[in-house]
């Protein structure tokens, strides 16, 4: 699934999964629009002679919905479309960069190469000073910590985005859902772009710099030389030496003595112009060396994992959304598996489970229910005869209560558990029915229920397994997709 297609498909996910109220698309909207979806894909399939794939499916379905979203709201239809500022920016940076370089050369004398010319050893400095940090960066203590800021990554990601005033609350909600995840999910595709266009930008300067330096060369004398306060001609002599021998190495060219150093400080002697093409080739090739070409390959393996991802777009299919949405390709039905934790489940209950199943995986999906866990058994006595990454179930969520209050020591210690046994990812579900009962027409009640549930969130995060809340005496409650925990979970 290439990038657009994904952004299709993930906008549609956030649509349907914030409208769970069916204001912004019909059951018969859905229903269609998956029917419609199997024919094409199978059509597709069968005309290339290939068998049906999901991201076909999935493909063709997100556009059949954002289709009939465009011909409802007139206003939703520029939503579907990357703005222009983006593709302005990645090509106008590395553009601005070439036309700084070749305008480098009027903020110096124009009749002279100064061997100790600020702006090129500026330009040699910073290039060798970031590839220094992209070599070490990783492996400083706050290496990993430094990261761009997630203003950025949406700026970049989505340009300046502004909702319309005339889209229906429900479709504004989730647009803003979809903001936040799609910055997320392309994430990494965005910083390699940002690399590239950097890199880019990078060799360009330097590229526009040489070339200022010839192309000035054609129509004034340059006098060469250099002078300096504190630096004598040993010096100047050594850091040269030093600076131009990857080009003297490389490259034929005409190298310089100590002698030839003293020589050419201004104040001193007269200066040779005949000596300025001989340090124009020798900053040429340096800049070339040490900015251009690395630079260059920078932005090469850059966009060579832009195009990777942005061609095969790394969308995770195996959450509860798309497992239920590919049910109408075929294959057996999807599994809940819930795991309470000192909960006793009754019927009521029980019925619920079985309805958030088929919400979460399915019409046809089924529910397993494990015994309780006894509040403060140990994780892996209470666990031993459950197969935590087997393929018989699809999901495995452990199932807490609202009324309770989390506790490092019991419910810690089994989401630490979990999150490190199982490589398929866990669920939290929270369930709010019972604490809603006791507090729920009392005074203060909500502001109870919005602290228990903030203490919750905290928690499980902290744990690395975020909750979804659900009211299992009214499972319709809440808008419910588990796919987002599980993927963090699995990850941790």
């Amino acid at each position: 699934m290439n990038e657009q297609a994904a952004r299709e498909v993930v906008m549609v996910r956030a649509i349907e999964t914030a409208d769970h109220a069916h204001e912004i698309l019909s059951e018969d909207d859905r229903r269609h629009a998956s029917r419609s979806a199997t024919e094409l894909a199978q059509w597709q399939a069968s005309h290339a002679g290939s068998p049906v794939t999901a991201d076909t499916f999935l493909q063709q379905r997100a556009g059949q919905i954002l289709q009939r979203l465009s011909e409802r709201h007139a206003a939703f239809g520029p939503m579907l479309r990357l703005p222009g500022a983006l593709h302005v920016f990645w090509t106008g940076l590395p553009v601005l960069a070439l036309l700084a370089g070749i305008f480098l050369d009027q903020i110096t004398d124009p009749h002279r190469v100064d061997l100790l010319s600020p702006p090129l050893l500026l330009i040699i400095g910073w290039n060798l000073a970031v590839y220094a940090s992209l070599l070490v960066w990783r492996w400083l203590p706050f290496g990993k910590l430094k990261k761009p800021g997630a203003d950025l990554v949406h700026l970049l990601s989505l340009g300046r985005t502004r909702l319309p005033r005339k889209l229906p609350p429900a479709l504004v909600s989730a647009l803003l859902a979809f903001m936040a995840e799609w910055t997320q999910l392309s994430r990494r595709l965005t910083l390699a772009r940002l690399g590239r266009t950097l890199h880019l930008g990078s060799a360009l300067f330097a590229i526009g710099a040489v070339l200022s330096l010839y192309a000035r060369g054609y129509v004034a004398q340059y006098s060469a030389g250099w002078e300096s306060t504190f630096l004598d001609a040993g010096q100047v002599h050594a850091l040269l030496s030093a600076l131009f021998m990857p080009a003297l190495t490389i490259f034929p060219l005409q190298g310089f003595s100590l002698a030839d150093i003293e020589a050419l400080r201004f104040g001193q002697a007269p200066s040779s112009p005949l000596g300025g093409a001989r340090w124009v080739h020798l900053y040429a090739a340096t800049l070339f060396l040490l900015v251009m070409l690395p630079r260059l390959l920078l932005a090469g393996a850059a966009q060579w994992r832009i195009k990777k991802w942005s061609r095969n777009f790394p969308l995770e299919l195996e959450q509860p959304y798309f497992r239920r949405l590919l049910k109408a390709l075929g294959g057996a039905p999807g599994m809940l598996r819930v795991l309470p934790y000192s909960f006793a489940i009754d019927e009521a209950r029980d019925k619920g489970l079985s309805q958030l199943a088929a919400r979460l995986l399915g019409e046809q999906a089924r529910l397993m229910l494990r015994p309780s866990i006894a509040y403060g058994d140990e994780p892996h006595e209470a666990l031993r005869d459950v197969k935590l990454n087997d393929s018989d179930a699809t999901i495995t969520a452990v199932l807490f209560s609202l009324a309770a209050t989390p506790e490092k020591e019991n419910h810690g210690a089994l989401l630490d558990h979990l999150v490190r046994v199982s490589s398929r990812g866990i669920a939290v579900l929270v369930d709010e029915s019972g604490y809603l009962e006791r507090v729920g027409t009392q005074a203060g009640g909500k502001d109870r229920m919005a602290e228990r549930i903030a203490l919750w969130q905290q928690f499980c995060s902290f744990h690395k397994a975020p909750a979804t809340f659900v009211n299992l005496l009214h499972p319709d409650a809440h808008a419910v997709d588990v796919g987002a925990g599980l993927a963090l979970s699995a990850t941790a």
